[in-house]
């Protein structure tokens, strides 16, 4: 059986590539949007090309964003220590439930590890709130559906 250290590694790694590919699309963007910008010349109609230079504007400033928070998700990654283990469930925890399993670090989605579905979720979204803090023998409920929490690591 594989170790619960060697599953916590592969959802971290897991977790890493999905923002390191969330990243780099969102930096093609940018350059894209720069490129049009830079390459956008004064055409005769010239209310059309402002209207479209402020779209690329608009368009840069919400990639901006979008990489600002990238950035924080990074930061929150960087937080979690995959060897630390504690029977209350936190940043970085390892879930297993009745219903799911679940690693609490970023909003990832599902990944399949050792043929087993886990879902990478933050602490801040709604199923987050609920387990943090929570240790084995704990029932929570979300949706109406209630499960108990059998291990943490």
């Amino acid at each position: 059986m594989i170790s619960s250290l060697k599953i916590k590694e592969d959802l971290y790694l897991l977790c890493l590539a999905f923002v390191e590919h969330r990243y780099n699309t969102i930096q093609n963007t940018i350059t894209e949007i720069q490129e049009s910008l830079t390459s956008e010349t004064k055409s005769s109609a010239g209310d059309k090309h402002e209207t479209g230079r402020a779209m690329l504007q608009l368009e840069r400033e919400k990639t901006g964003n979008q990489l600002a928070e990238i950035q924080k998700i990074k930061e929150t990654l960087s937080k979690i220590n995959v060897s630390k283990s504690s029977e209350f469930i936190g940043l970085g925890s390892l879930v297993y439930t009745t219903k799911s399993n679940y690693f609490i670090a970023i909003s990832a989605g599902e990944f399949k590890v050792e043929n087993k579905v886990f879902y990478a979720i933050s602490p801040n979204t709604p199923i987050g709130q609920l387990l943090m803090g929570k240790t084995v023998g704990d029932e929570v409920v979300f949706r109406e559906q209630r499960f108990k929490i059998i291990n943490v690591q």
